[in-house]
C-alpha cells in the first residue's frame, strides 16, 4: 500500500446524498395526532461512513418529552408504549430544550461530515417529521436542522428491497434479530431503523458506483444549506 492509500481518508456522507445528512429518527407519542397528541420520546442516531465506506452508526441522542400544555395522552397508545408519563425517573424535558437536545448534536454533524442540511430517516418517516415538526411550531423553534418535508422511508426501501414492509419483518428478511419486548422504544427503534438503512444503502453500493459513474455531469443545485442560528438558548 502505498503512502496516498494509507492517508486517504474515507468519503463523507455529503457527497453520497447530495449534501444531505440522513439522521434516523424514532418518536414516540400519546396517539396519532401530530396537533393533538403528546409527544414524549425523541431517539435520533446519526451516521458516518467507516474506513470501508460503508455506512455506519455513530452516535445515538435521546431525550425523554413532557406532554405539552392540553395535549392528549390515548390510552390505547400508552399501552402500547408502556410510557408512565408520570415516572420521576423519566428526567422529561419540555419540548424547546427536548429539541434543542437533539438539534444541536446533529447540526455539529451535518458541518463534520460535508453536509448542508440533514433530512429524517424513519419507519414511515412522514409521522416521525410531523411531530417533530409540530413541536416546532409550538415552541417557535427557529433552528431545525431538518428538512421541512423531504425524508428517506425505510418502509418504502424495505418494500422495494426486502417485500416487507412492517420493521419488524423487515428486520427478520435482512438477518436482524427483533426483540419484540424493546419495540415501541425510541432508541431501540431508532437503531434498529438504522441498521436496516445502512443495510439496504450499503448493498445498494455498487449500483450507485456503476450508475453515477456512467451518468452524465448533472446541473442540479446542492441541498439548502442551514439556515443561520436565529433562536437564543431556550
Amino acid at each position: 500500500m502505498d503512502d496516498a492509500q494509507k492517508t486517504e481518508k474515507p468519503p463523507k456522507v455529503g457527497h453520497r446524498f447530495r449534501g444531505f445528512l440522513p439522521v434516523v429518527v424514532d418518536v414516540e407519542c400519546g396517539g396519532f395526532n401530530a396537533q393533538t397528541d403528546a409527544l414524549l420520546e425523541i431517539a435520533a442516531v446519526l451516521l458516518g461512513i467507516d474506513e470501508k465506506g460503508d455506512l455506519v452508526r455513530k452516535q445515538t441522542v435521546f431525550t425523554h418529552v413532557e406532554p405539552f400544555p392540553g395535549a392528549r395522552l390515548d390510552p390505547a397508545s400508552m399501552a402500547v408504549t408502556g410510557i408512565r408519563v408520570d415516572s420521576p425517573l423519566r428526567l422529561a424535558l419540555p419540548e424547546k430544550e427536548a429539541l434543542t437536545k437533539i438539534f444541536q448534536p446533529i447540526r455539529q454533524a451535518v458541518s463534520q461530515e460535508g453536509c448542508s442540511r440533514a433530512i429524517l430517516v424513519g419507519h414511515n418517516a412522514h409521522f416521525d417529521l410531523g411531530f417533530i415538526n409540530a413541536a416546532i411550531a409550538r415552541t417557535n423553534f427557529k433552528r431545525s436542522p431538518f428538512h421541512p418535508f423531504s425524508v428517506f422511508d425505510t418502509a418504502t426501501l424495505a418494500g422495494a428491497a426486502l417485500g416487507q414492509t412492517v420493521l419488524a419483518r423487515a428486520l427478520e428478511v435482512a438477518g436482524f434479530t427483533h426483540d419484540q419486548t424493546e419495540a415501541h422504544s425510541a432508541i431501540y427503534d431508532a437503531e434498529r431503523t438504522a441498521d436496516l438503512f445502512c443495510l439496504l444503502v450499503n448493498r445498494m453500493r455498487p449500483l450507485f458506483a456503476d450508475l453515477t459513474a456512467k451518468a452524465p455531469p448533472l446541473e442540479t443545485a446542492p441541498a439548502e444549506a442551514l439556515p443561520p442560528s436565529a433562536d437564543a438558548t431556550p
